[in-house]
């Protein structure tokens, strides 16, 4: 029997979720891959003001690139000066989204009802691994760190039209939604790492809490995950077809808000470490099939937020879950599929770059409300306030 082939990655860039490619045309099924890390569409701020999205234009430097400037719009429009950047990339919903993968995993598994906009070869059994905060560009630049990961994408450059993108914006509440339901932001409704979900209060989508009298409250009896992100999961609808399905994450991560939202469904293996993250994993797709299993890594994000992409600790965990997902891919069967993703990248941003909003009365003026995140700000402002908000933030 032939080994397994791994033909080239799709290309992506930073700030893209990984996925190499899927592995070419061995008589034995056994395919990994990797569509080149999602790109996040825009890095524009987008506000909302009592109820309406506005863009806001916005000058920012590309910290990774010296003497590089973009200029962006709202409403998806980047400006850039000659020679020095390439395009905006735009979310590919309905055609290469990270919203397309997971049914397009489970179509090629035989879920009946799912589309494969990917075209995915049949599989009997697959494996989706997540590393949160693995861009395409942060995988290339630190290659040699990850020489199984890397060598999915060999040959793919960045901006390739086979990339996947991530949805705007790629914050990993937005983009799991996505991923889980195989629906864009604004089908599932979770539309960042904090929004108002109905009660006057922000939620934070990452812990299902609201902060209130100094302290985080747990919302999961008040603001049900079910009734926030509504529609049913991919897995779910894979599960009640007779596709064996499993999630495979963090013990802590059991039951919470945030799973219970995006990846509903199957049954859930809690791991404390990689060692378990791997066996897991690997059990799984020594079952008879068909079965899908989804396995998520947030340690290198943390190390990221933490100590700051490249980094040697964090290039210490890229090396560790690349040793990971080769472990994985030796233990595929002969009709198994891995794939290997993200949510977004990562790009560190030098202080003076960055701005406190509670210390400028200028931006709090008139403002109810800060939420989202980073990527894409949403400013709620009070009632009869939202022209002079508008006015002072742009």
């Amino acid at each position: 029997m032939p080994p397994p082939r791994f033909s080239p990655a799709i290309p992506v860039l930073d700030t893209i979720p990984l996925v190499g490619l899927l592995g070419g045309h061995a008589v034995a099924r056994r395919h990994c891959w990797s569509p080149g890390m999602p790109r996040d569409a825009g890095v524009g701020r987008h506000l909302q003001l009592g109820g309406v999205a506005v863009g806001r234009r916005v000058v920012d430097r590309q910290p990774d690139v010296p003497g590089m400037e973009i200029e962006l719009l709202g409403h998806g429009h980047r400006t850039c000066h000659p020679g020095r950047m390439d395009q905006l990339v735009l979310p590919a919903y309905g055609s290469r989204s990270l919203a397309e993968l997971t049914p397009s995993l489970l179509a090629a598994l035989g879920a009946p009802g799912m589309p494969n906009a990917l075209g995915i070869e049949p599989a009997r059994q697959v494996c989706l691994l997540l590393i949160d905060g693995l861009g395409s560009h942060l995988l290339g630049e630190y290659a040699a760190d990850a020489p199984f990961l890397s060598s999915l994408s060999a040959g793919a450059g960045p901006g390739g039209a086979d990339g996947l993108t991530a949805g705007f914006p790629s914050s990993t509440p937005v983009s799991l939604a996505s991923l889980g339901t195989g629906a864009p932001p604004g089908a599932h409704g979770v539309l960042g790492i904090s929004f108002e979900a109905g009660h006057g209060e922000l939620l934070d989508a990452l812990k299902w809490t609201t902060h209130r009298d100094g302290k985080q409250v747990d919302q999961r009896e008040e603001l049900p995950p079910e009734q926030v992100q509504p529609l049913d999961t991919a897995l779910q609808r894979a599960a009640a077809t007779g596709t064996e399905v499993r999630v495979v994450s963090a013990r802590e991560f059991a039951g919470s808000g945030l799973t219970r939202a995006t990846l509903r469904g199957g049954s859930y293996r809690g791991v404390h470490a990689l060692g378990d993250l791997a066996a897991e994993l690997i059990t799984a797709l020594r079952g008879p099939g068909p079965g899908f299993v989804y396995g998520y890594h947030s340690d290198l994000d943390a190390l990221g937020h933490l100590y700051g992409p490249g980094t040697l600790a964090w290039r210490l965990q890229l090396s560790t879950i690349d040793r990971v997902a080769a472990l994985v891919a030796e233990a595929l069967p002969a009709d198994g599929l891995l794939v290997v993703t993200a949510d977004h990248g990562m790009v560190t941003v030098p202080e003076q770059h960055k701005i406190d909003v509670d210390t400028d009365p200028v931006l709090r003026a008139g403002v109810r409300l800060l939420g989202g995140d980073p990527r894409a700000r949403h400013v709620y402002a009070e009632p009869g306030a939202a022209d002079d908000v508008l006015a002072a933030w742009t």
